[in-house]
């Protein structure tokens, strides 16, 4: 398990984090928070054509401040925070105690910290909006398979809006190819994290990226008319990846349906029920979802989910799938019963499945390991073991004696029964030779 990295000394906690609200100059906000020795003060530039004096547009900027600041109070681990200015309903302050518990909780098991619940004070209440919806959904887009799969399926229905954030570090080029296969609109906003203050003396570790995402994509959408914000995340993602005396951890937490439903409830006391918020893939499987992506050739050369395309620092960013990292193994053993081999390997340009080196990883990702799912965004050990019996019986595989081996030690299941009960329509390309 991960150890201590860069951690400051008990006796430099701070007593006291406190939220110095939020100040807005056109289209960019600044969100400020007050550390012992300095204020951190992290800016969004969102798409001019928000209209800002829609009501219910502040009460979701308090929401979203308070969660932005949560990559800030990692730094100390105060007892108390202070919400000072921000304006929040019982359902947000639920939202938040949660945030800090479980959308923390990897953050401070692998600083090994005890579970995070700081005091909560400050902050008022407010009396909620009716907004009374709007036409067409705002889709927050990733440019990996889940997003797509969302897009292609929403927008058969609903007219489809995309919603990108991209850092202060300049865009991602991946997820910008894979945004232009679909030739829908986006709406935008960049992140500018106050990257000195981060890098000084503190605490490192991962903080809920999604649920700040969910709330700025449910500001955009309130700011822009539209009725929906659909989020991609699937039911594995609701699998903790560690469990412990002191409760789950879950990397996925701010994906997973407990977190969905407290900002949901926290979005609807604050603008009421004219905007939902609600993932689009809820009660679907990984192996469904990658199933449909299959289909979906058109991206195929585009999307990348390797996560090293994706650093804030562009010169260190890969151009390529890497190949190595967890996320680029899972992606090819999910596609791997739906995609020829060799379309694959056109895809990736490498095969992790065949790396003995990813030997230990594959382990893990099947439920061998000494952990329930690595520490990624990926599908759970049924799902990942039921590719894997799928690969094991596969002609074009079979020079790949690894998988035969590792499917030997998991629980046998009848493949049939198992994918259809996960929603795939039809098996697999393999049991049709």
């Amino acid at each position: 398990m991960a150890g201590v990295s860069n951690a400051v000394p008990p006796t430099s906690r701070a007593t006291v984090f406190t939220y110095d609200g939020w100040r807005r100059e056109g289209s960019t906000v600044h969100f400020d928070v007050r550390l012992t020795h300095s204020l951190a003060r992290e800016t969004w530039e969102f798409d001019e054509r928000l209209d800002w004096s829609t009501p219910g547009v502040e009460p979701l900027l308090d929401l979203l401040a308070a969660l932005i600041g949560l990559s800030y109070y990692k730094l100390e681990i105060a007892d108390t925070v202070d919400f000072g200015p921000l304006g929040l309903r019982p359902s947000g302050r639920d939202l938040l105690r949660a945030a800090f518990r479980e959308g923390l909780g990897e953050f401070a098991f692998r600083n090994h910290l005890a579970p995070l619940t700081p005091h909560l004070v400050g902050g008022h209440d407010y009396d909620a909006v009716e907004y009374s919806g709007g036409d067409g959904v705002l889709v927050p887009f990733g440019g990996g398979i889940d997003s797509v799969v969302t897009v292609e399926g929403v927008r058969r229905h609903h007219p489809v809006t995309l919603f990108i954030v991209s850092p202060s570090q300049g865009r991602f080029q991946p997820l910008e190819d894979t945004a232009a296969v679909t030739g829908l609109d986006i709406l935008r906003a960049t992140r500018h994290l106050d990257l000195p203050v981060l890098r000084g003396p503190g605490y490192r570790g991962h903080v809920p990226v999604t649920a700040i995402i969910a709330v700025a994509a449910a500001l955009v959408a309130l700011g822009t008319g539209h009725g929906a914000v659909a989020m991609s995340n699937e039911q594995s993602a609701s699998i903790p990846n560690v469990v412990t005396p002191a409760g789950s951890i879950n990397h996925q937490w701010s994906k997973s349906l407990d977190a969905e439903e407290l900002i949901s409830r926290a979005l609807l006391d604050s603008v009421g029920p004219g905007l939902l918020v609600a993932s689009a893939l809820r009660d679907r499987s990984e192996i469904w979802v990658a199933e449909h992506f299959a289909r979906l050739e058109q991206y195929h050369d585009h999307f990348r989910s390797c996560n090293r395309a994706f650093t804030h620092d562009p010169a260190q960013r890969a151009t390529r799938w890497c190949g190595e990292c967890d996320k680029c193994l899972f992606i090819e053993l999910i596609l791997a019963p739906f995609i020829p081999r060799q379309r694959l390997h056109e895809i990736f340009g490498v095969e992790p499945l065949s790396d003995p080196n990813r030997f230990n990883q594959l382990r893990t990702l099947v439920g061998l390991g000494d952990q329930k799912k690595p520490f990624e965004c990926v599908g759970d050990p049924d799902e990942c073991s039921v590719a894997l019996q799928v690969l094991a019986h596969d002609p074009e595989w079979s020079n790949v004696p690894v998988l035969r081996d590792l499917a030997s030690q998991v629980e046998p299941a009848h493949l049939d029964t198992h994918l259809h009960s996960r929603g795939v329509s039809h098996a697999p390309r393999t049991w049709l030779l």
